[in-house]
């Protein structure tokens, strides 16, 4: 190979490798210095609505002066505020016990779908696609006219004989947690799936033959090898469920306010775009932490690999 050809394939595989992190810089690092930015400044009555602004014309001056007038006032009155506090413990709660109801009913799904003859496979999963050929919104929207007092829930409870009066779905918790179990389902299945249908089937033909029961090969083999689509599943529900908007919006009440509809009040409400961006980088600190421990844990699984 020529000085030119090595000298051509050294740039293409630095550019492979810089593209991810040059995505992360525009599409991530850049978006949220401008969100701190605001983060740190005082509503005003102005174009945009927030001080200091930045003065090109005035040099270093306007720098400094552009420095000094940030503050971290908004973040004293996030933590003073017991509004915002809720709205966080509020989507924490929802967003852990979603998870947990979407793992125990996701990891059957996936296991089921992973032991199914091959011929079948692709159409179980075609299945659990499905949903998403239908828009969000919509599929939010069905489930008020279910979950509603005379709705398709009750009418189907009162025919099999389990209540007697309507019971109240809607604008509760329980609505919610049911439009995030329905709506985030196949986020928590196809990781599932993709780690279960990978899995050596000799592995537990070897548990069986030491005499393991299958319930014991079952949390003694399965489950480890799974721990990778466990986590991978979670996080791809709790992250969204956090901020999620559209769905306590719509199928809770007034009395449970995450983190998303704050947000929404702050900047499009009140104009408050400084509070509402000291919201958006509290929310994603909280995030990162989950994400950094997935980080931790895959590592933990690779170097034991080694």
């Amino acid at each position: 190979m020529t000085a030119h050809g090595r000298h051509g394939g050294g740039w293409g595989g630095r550019l492979v490798v810089l593209a991810p992190y040059l995505w992360l810089v525009l599409f991530f690092l850049v978006p949220f210095v401008l969100v701190l930015r605001i983060s740190l400044s005082q509503i005003a009555m102005a174009q945009p609505p927030y001080l200091p602004a930045f003065d090109w014309s005035a040099g270093w001056q306007g720098a400094r002066d552009f420095v000094a007038g940030l503050s971290f006032e908004n973040y004293r009155l996030l933590g003073s505020d017991t509004l915002y506090l809720f709205s966080y413990l509020k989507s924490l709660q929802v967003a852990t016990v979603s998870t947990l109801i979407l793992l125990a009913i996701g990891f059957p799904m996936a296991y089921g779908m992973a032991r199914a003859p091959r011929r079948w496979q692709p159409m179980l999963l075609m299945l659990v696609i499905l949903p998403f050929w239908t828009s969000f919104l919509i599929r939010v929207y069905a489930w008020i006219n279910i979950l509603q007092r005379e709705g398709l829930l009750n009418d189907a409870l009162r025919a099999i004989g389990l209540i007697d009066e309507p019971l109240t779905w809607l604008a509760t918790d329980t609505a919610i947690y049911i439009g995030v179990v329905y709506s985030y389902l196949p986020f928590m299945v196809l990781p599932l799936y993709a780690v279960l249908e990978k899995m050596d089937d000799t592995l537990l033909e070897a548990a069986a033959d030491l005499g393991c029961p299958r319930w014991r090969a079952f949390w003694a083999v399965t489950v480890p090898l799974a721990v990778p689509g466990i986590m991978a599943g979670s996080l791809l529900c709790f992250i969204p469920v956090m901020g999620e908007f559209v769905i306590p919006d719509l199928l809770g009440g007034s009395g449970t306010m995450m983190i998303g509809q704050t947000l929404w009040l702050e900047f499009f409400s009140n104009k408050d775009w400084p509070v509402a961006s000291a919201l958006a980088v509290v929310l994603l600190a909280l995030l990162v932490v989950p994400i950094l421990f997935y980080e931790r844990l895959q590592q933990r699984t690779i170097e034991g690999s080694r």
